[in-house]
Formats: C-alpha cells, sequence, structure tokens
C-alpha cells in the first residue's frame, strides 16, 4: 500500500543537525485519527519526551475532526510513542548525552497505521 504523507517538520532540518532518525508508531484516539486523514496536522514546535522509561510526543498540533461532536479530542495532548523496548533504551541513553534531543521529522501514514520519524538531533548554533 505504501506510504501516505501527512505533514513535515521543515523547521527541523533548519535548526538542528539529524544524526539518526527512527520509525515510531503513535498511539491515536478515533478522532485523531480521521482527522490526520484530512492532513490537518502540524509538527512545527514539537518534539519527543521520556518519562518513566515511555517516549511521548509533546506539543504536535492534531485538528479536531470536523464531524465530530463535543466530546472531541484535545489538539495539543501529549501522545505515547510505540517503539521496541531496545530503541527506546538507546534513544534514552543518546538523550541522556549532552545536547540531543528528539525531534519529530514527518508524519505519514504506512501500510494504514499512522507513523512518526524521528531524528535523533543536536541543535545548531547561531553561526552554523
Amino acid at each position: 500500500m505504501g506510504e501516505k504523507l501527512i505533514c513535515q517538520n521543515k523547521k527541523a532540518w533548519h535548526n538542528y543537525s539529524v544524526e539518526e532518525k527512527y520509525e515510531a508508531g503513535i498511539s491515536l484516539l478515533g478522532s485523531e485519527v480521521k482527522s490526520l486523514r484530512e492532513g490537518r496536522a502540524n509538527l512545527g514546535d514539537s518534539y519527543g519526551n521520556i518519562k518513566n522509561g515511555e517516549i511521548f510526543l509533546v506539543d504536535a498540533h492534531i485538528s479536531p475532526y470536523s464531524h465530530a461532536n463535543q466530546l472531541n479530542h484535545d489538539p495539543l495532548r501529549t501522545r505515547k510513542l510505540l517503539l521496541h523496548k531496545k530503541e527506546i533504551r538507546r534513544l534514552i541513553g543518546k538523550v541522556q548525552e549532552r545536547g540531543y534531543t528528539l525531534i519529530p521529522l514527518r508524519l505519514y501514514f504506512s501500510d494504514g497505521r499512522a507513523k512518526v520519524e524521528l531524528g535523533l538531533a543536536k541543535g545548531k548554533k547561531l553561526y552554523d
């Protein structure tokens, strides 16, 4: 079936130097999936956060679904990322090093499942 791109984080390539990429699944609600199918998402100011040995996507904006009722999802809620335990341990070790951060590079559907491409990156200086 292939991949269908939803959105890209173009600022990430400008503000960070990406060293490694990882593919992660996202734990979503039904109205969020429908909204993503309409292409209504923004990764502009989002980042990956580690809490209790799990990785979460913070500040990723997924607009409310237009045809849902008043019990729609919160657009900026924190979403859990689904990775293998070995990958999570590796990322936790790297992020605890000085200067590394997790940045979402793009959001897409792969075989009908929502995926996010995470980049392990270091922030660029002003003179870079």
